[in-house]
């Protein structure tokens, strides 16, 4: 793991109790709720807003305000249709994937508690090996071994209960982190380390702060559009994850080539300010910090987009996390990459001035 390493056991020990922790879109609470408890001793106060949207503000009083942003949520389904006999039949709550669930494990989120059940799937004897059935999403369904749909309902099960993945954190090879939902609740550990370092290293800064974890990005980017109109920012500088190209069937041509293990990727986009994107990279230039480049054809298909539209228009950058497996309850990520974020994000900040304006003819 190396002797060098920024992250602390306290870092690790939060990292694998807030990736374990359930936080679907529209029900990110809890997860935010450890969220703020880690990040209290590094900020001087908090905002929330009607939906969830978390931010810890050092130097609130401050006119010039950079926003550093994650998101909270994670893909999940819905519970939508249930049979007389006791089936439940799921739509999509983000982007999840239904070639992945036959055969998974879930756990419905109800009033009463959890509900642990099963996506079923039928054998392979009695499939029509001339035509193969696919995994959709009007054949997924969910058993909780109940026989009646009243039963379904009197274990608090109903229409609208959320459905998450039970799999939980663990470490390969030493510098492979692996879970569901690292995209992105690793993007709010990154900013939440990002304070931790500020507040230890005793660096003051000449702007408002706000770091940022919105909700529901994986719907529309809406926290991020909901929180940008709250607090008007001058920068954002947003990290999310993009794709390992590097994997099989992943066509490089079209997805361009990034690779875990081999740093950070600033992104390429009309979304992203290009002065702002030349700092970053400047940045980690003279800091030795390793990174990879991507472009990003109209969107960059994350919360960049929601601030830099925003406000008349916010100078906004995208630091991402390559990840293998994305949606998926195997995400993987390297360590270094994300300590590597973790460093280009801080001392980006320390390189901004309260007077910069990043003017597009610069």
């Amino acid at each position: 793991m190396g002797s060098n390493s920024i992250l602390t056991q306290n870092s690790l020990e939060f990292l694998e109790q807030y990736l374990n922790n359930a936080s679907p879109t529209g029900f990110e609470a809890e997860g935010q709720k450890l969220w703020m408890n880690y990040l209290k001793p590094y900020v001087d106060e908090f905002i929330t807003d009607t939906y969830g949207t978390a931010v810890g503000v050092i130097n609130r009083d401050a006119p010039y305000k950079v926003v550093i942003e994650g998101h909270a949520d994670e893909i999940s389904w819905y519970v939508n249709y249930i049979t007389e006999n006791g089936l439940i039949y799921v739509i999509r709550n983000g982007g999840s994937d239904h070639q992945i669930a036959p055969s998974k494990r879930v756990n419905i989120h109800t009033k009463n508690g959890i509900v642990k059940g099963i996506f079923g799937w039928p054998a392979i004897h009695t499939r029509n090996r001339d035509k193969e059935e696919q995994a959709k999403i009007d054949n997924l369904f969910i058993d909780i071994g109940c026989d009646t749909k009243e039963q379904v309902e009197q274990a608090g099960v109903h229409v609208g209960c959320v459905i998450t993945y039970p799999d939980e954190f663990m470490i390969m090879n030493d510098d492979k982190f692996v879970c569901r939902a690292i995209d992105n609740r690793m993007g709010g550990f990154m900013i939440a380390e990002v304070a931790r370092l500020l507040k230890e290293n005793k660096k003051k800064l000449p702007f408002g702060l706000y770091i940022t974890n919105s909700v529901q990005e994986e719907v529309g980017l809406r926290g991020a559009e909901m929180i940008t109109k709250t607090i008007r920012p001058n920068v954002a500088i947003v990290t999310d994850v993009c794709h390992d190209t590097t994997t099989p069937m992943i066509n490089q041509k079209i997805e361009g080539e990034t690779k875990i293990g081999k740093g950070p990727v600033i992104t390429y986009a009309p979304a992203v300010q290009n002065n702002l994107r030349e700092t970053i990279i400047e940045t980690a230039q003279k800091n030795n910090i390793p990174f990879q480049r991507l472009a990003s054809s109209r969107v960059t298909g994350t919360d960049t987009d929601a601030f830099a539209y925003s406000n008349g228009g916010v100078a906004s950058a995208l630091i991402s996390l390559p990840l293998r497996y994305m949606h998926t309850t195997v995400e993987m990520v390297h360590r270094s990459d994300v300590e590597n974020v973790i460093k280009l994000i801080y001392e980006t900040l320390l390189t901004l001035k309260p007077d910069e304006t990043f003017n597009y003819y610069k």
